[in-house]
């Protein structure tokens, strides 16, 4: 099996938006002035209490708990009125999906959403079916642990030199490094593709069109 793991939020989905409004309306319920956007967009990716606790490297842990309970109703509510506009598909996602997997490529996703969280994006995409695993942060080690990219591993008997990681953020690259597996960066998300190549992308994908070449390239180009 030839593994295509892609990360959701920023690679799948543009869900900055929904992210940002979620930490604000959580810093608030909180008493606390708002986050920096910039710095809510670095952290995409990373599991929420991580993200939480680089926001705010005082916070204690308890206090860092309750601010994830606090973005979670937040972001829900966000979700519930705003539906598909909060986490749309970025352009020609489907498309390349559909490529990838008519190439004998097959599919996963490494995520630092819930699973929760990920199955309902799915499945107003009605990408449900697309995926073979799913991998998520609150179902083991986060990035940029390897853990996931081990687990998908094991569920698919995909090989280190037949998995690729695909994502939008450093701590994507960090991960596909620390498991031995092959990094694709895109240049649609939310960290710079001088900072994902510096974090061990093999390849940058500037659009979704050109990310089903530049996955068989960095694969050895075998269909």
């Amino acid at each position: 099996m030839r593994l295509v793991l892609l990360d959701c939020d920023g690679t799948l989905v543009d869900s900055q938006q929904a992210i940002v409004s979620a930490m604000s309306a959580a810093w608030l319920a909180a008493g606390l002035p708002p986050p920096d956007p910039l710095e809510v967009r670095r952290l995409v990716s990373l599991p929420l209490t991580d993200a939480i606790a680089q926001l705010l490297p005082n916070g204690e842990d308890w206090f860092i708990k309750r601010l994830a309970g606090l973005y979670r109703d937040a972001f829900y509510r966000e979700r519930h009125h705003t539906a598909y506009e909060s986490e749309p598909l970025f352009p020609g996602v489907r498309e390349a999906l559909a490529t990838m997997q008519a190439s004998g490529l097959d599919l996963g996703i490494a995520t630092g959403k819930s699973f929760k969280g990920l199955i309902t994006v799915l499945e107003r995409h009605g990408l449900m079916d697309t995926f073979v695993t799913l991998q998520t942060a609150d179902r083991g080690l986060g990035k940029p642990n390897p853990d996931m990219v081990f687990r998908a591993q094991e569920e698919t008997g995909s090989a280190p030199a037949q998995t690729v990681v695909v994502g939008d953020a450093t701590f994507d690259m960090e991960m596909a490094c620390r498991a031995g597996v092959s990094a694709i960066g895109v240049a649609w998300g939310y960290h710079t593709v001088h900072d994902l190549e510096a974090a061990g992308a093999r390849r940058i994908a500037h659009r979704w069109d050109e990310l089903p070449q530049a996955v068989l390239d960095v694969m050895g180009g075998h269909r």
